[in-house]
């Protein structure tokens, strides 16, 4: 993926900040440790004296440099051997004295010689799904707020169950689907009339999704479409809300149906969905529409891919919404 300059300037300062924090972590530690143990300081000097007398012997003949060298080497090893005892005698790790990097890999510096590490690549990634969330309404709604009694027990002979039965085999699915989710799990089509609680759900989804660490996009249909739009036609090539929007590991597109029909919003949408199709990456769609409607709106590709490749889920009930506003 390709990254904005600022992007890259936050991770830098980000990294630097982890190696920073380690680094006078371990200024702290050695400084108590050689309180509690004054031999320790004299060790470092004997440790130091050495490498200086081994230095020294550069320029003098091979028998004298090879007799030094391994002289100074096994009065270093010895030193770092009573180093190791003392830390032993206080219960401390071996690399106590040492400083406690989050990237063992590069010491938080962000780069394994040439190359970016990817501990820079997992933050750059962060800022990036933070900065498309930041421009959506993300906000958390969770399993425990959603209420069952808001649903009638009264059986709909159309449906042959009640909304109140739907709904609460709809919310134990959902629930499944946030517990066991990896990105294998499947695309999930949630429809149904307005105010029955398609929003609420996917977001509970969302929300128990990004505990687990995986990367979610959460926005509704119309301002993807619109994101999208402005980066396409904008000087910036670097297409980040698009690899963001086409590579998470979960895609929540809310109200589809609302947006405003273009060529565009159908061409996008056409490669949202049959991209994460073929890359095997889940999609939860919300929409208003149900699936004959669907098919009504939106062309042969598109309906067909929604019907056949998600498993819809159809919301039964009245408005919760004004439920709650005229309880």
């Amino acid at each position: 993926m390709i990254y904005t300059n600022e992007l890259f300037a936050a991770a830098k300062e980000i990294i630097e900040g982890r190696r920073q924090k380690a680094e006078a972590e371990n200024a702290k530690r050695l400084a108590e440790f050689e309180k509690a143990e004054p031999r320790y300081k004299a060790l470092k000097s004997e440790m130091i004296d050495s490498m200086r007398i081994a230095m020294a012997t550069v320029g003098a003949d091979k028998a004298t440099t090879e007799k030094v060298i391994r002289e100074q080497r096994e009065r270093n090893l010895a030193a770092q051997r009573e180093i190791k005892a003392l830390l032993s005698a206080h219960n401390l790790p071996e690399d106590y004295l040492e400083p406690q990097y989050t990237c063992k890999k590069c010491g938080d510096t962000g780069s394994v010689g040439i190359d970016l590490c990817s501990c820079f690549e997992n933050v750059l990634q962060s800022l990036a799904f933070e900065e498309a969330n930041r421009r959506s309404p993300l906000r958390f709604s969770t399993f425990e707020e959603f209420r069952l009694d808001y649903y009638s027990e009264k059986v709909i002979p159309e449906y042959h169950c009640s909304p109140r039965a739907r709904m609460t085999e709809i919310f134990a699915l959902c629930k499944e689907y946030a517990e066991n989710f990896d990105t294998d799990s499947e695309s999930l089509f949630l429809c149904g009339a307005t105010g029955l609680g398609k929003t609420h759900l996917s977001l509970a989804i969302a929300g128990e999704v990004i505990k687990k660490g995986y990367r979610v996009i959460y926005n509704s249909a119309q301002n993807i479409f619109s994101e999208l739009q402005r980066e396409y036609f904008s000087r910036d090539n670097t297409r980040q809300y698009e690899t963001l929007v086409l590579e998470c590991d979960l895609l929540i597109l809310d109200d589809l149906g609302t947006e405003f029909s273009t060529q565009f919003t159908d061409a996008a949408l056409y490669n949202i969905i049959n991209t994460r199709i073929n890359m095997h990456l889940p999609t939860i769609i919300n929409s208003n529409y149900t699936q004959k409607q669907v098919e009504e709106k939106y062309s042969q590709r598109i309906s067909s891919r929604i019907i056949g490749e998600y498993a819809c889920l159809f919301l039964l009930g009245n408005d919760v919404r004004q439920q709650k506003s005229e309880a």
